[in-house]
């Protein structure tokens, strides 16, 4: 049996694996449950935070014979056809973003759905459409067959004409908290029999910057390497970071004025292959803890997501620096 991706193997099949966008998905269960679901919809957030997913969700939960509490049963004829109904339509504006893309599905649109209740229409980066494409859907929009829901995603909603925005229900995707990512990645690593470290599991969380798909992606490669257990030095080589140890080593070095010091740190991680950008990302990173370790204090561990020993190390380091040594 082909090996399947981790992001691949654990998407959510229900509202409740959502992670981390309780906003949305109690309202979308709610609209299902009342049967006020909207005729269009936008999901814009960064990379990774459930738009697709949800809207494949959201295509099953509004076809579901019986939903329980606003989520598909997924036992029903209509659940169970969904998997590969011709009723769902993804479409990836990215390479289908013509005006004679989109009037295909307007001309599809106003036909009855083949086998499911609704027919659903997942527009996936949504913004990359064409003027003449967004205008060819517009009048649709504004008066949609009784039968059709369209679902736009986007990374970039700035991109969507005002005139489409204002005829859908807007949702905005939260970035994963780091904690939550581990947790998610800490019930992954149970489902298939792993281990990993629980600095391992930081280290790719604080890599995946708030995207699950790209935490369990670099858990992929990482699970790649070792039949063992995910170590924290291993996850490092494997993302190219240097480490946390190192980074306040290599700042300490910084406040001190201490040239030599920090040359043979930069040299210690050319020479272990690391990618320079990588390490000016870290560097600019931890700078920036510092700073707001000065400006906010005991409150540091809560707004960037970090331990309350590494937010104490922070403080520590940034009452021996000054903030404009540190932001030079």
């Amino acid at each position: 049996m082909a090996y399947q991706a981790l992001y691949r193997k654990y998407r959510p099949q229900l509202f409740a694996d959502v992670l981390g966008q309780e906003h949305i998905t109690t309202t979308l269960k709610n609209q299902v449950e009342s049967g006020r679901v909207s005729h269009a919809y936008v999901f814009s957030g960064s990379r990774g935070t459930g738009k697709t997913t949800t809207a494949k969700i959201l295509a099953r939960a509004v076809n579901c014979a019986h939903p329980v509490n606003g989520e598909p049963c997924g036992e029903c004829e209509y659940c169970l056809a969904a998997a590969d109904s011709a009723d769902i339509i993804e479409l990836d504006a990215a390479s289908n973003n013509g005006v004679d893309d989109v009037r295909a599905i307007i001309d599809k649109a106003r036909f009855t759905p083949l086998k499911l209740k609704k027919k659903v229409y997942i527009i996936d980066e949504a913004h990359m459409l064409s003027r003449p494409a967004f205008n060819a859907l517009l009048k649709t929009l504004e008066e949609p067959p009784r039968h059709a829901v369209f679902i736009l995603a986007t990374t970039e909603p700035h991109r969507l004409p005002a005139t489409v925005l204002s005829r859908c229900q807007r949702f905005d995707f939260h970035r994963i908290s780091v904690p939550a990512i581990v947790g998610r990645l800490k019930v992954v690593l149970q489902g298939i029999g792993r281990a990993a470290e629980e600095d391992a599991l930081l280290e790719i969380a604080r890599a995946a910057e708030g995207a699950m798909r790209d935490a369990l992606s670099l858990m992929d490669v990482c699970l790649s390497f070792t039949d063992g257990v995910v170590t924290a030095e291993l996850a490092r080589d494997v993302l190219g970071t240097t480490g946390r140890d190192l980074m306040f080593e290599f700042t300490d070095a910084l406040i001190n004025y201490d040239a030599a010091s920090v040359l043979e740190h930069i040299d210690a991680v050319m020479r272990r292959g690391s990618d320079p950008r990588v390490f000016s990302r870290d560097v600019a990173a931890h700078l920036r803890n510092v700073l707001l370790g000065q400006a906010v204090g005991d409150e540091l561990a809560k707004i960037a997501e970090l331990t309350p020993e590494d937010a104490a190390r922070f403080v520590e380091q940034g009452k021996r620096a000054g903030s404009e040594q540190l932001m030079r």
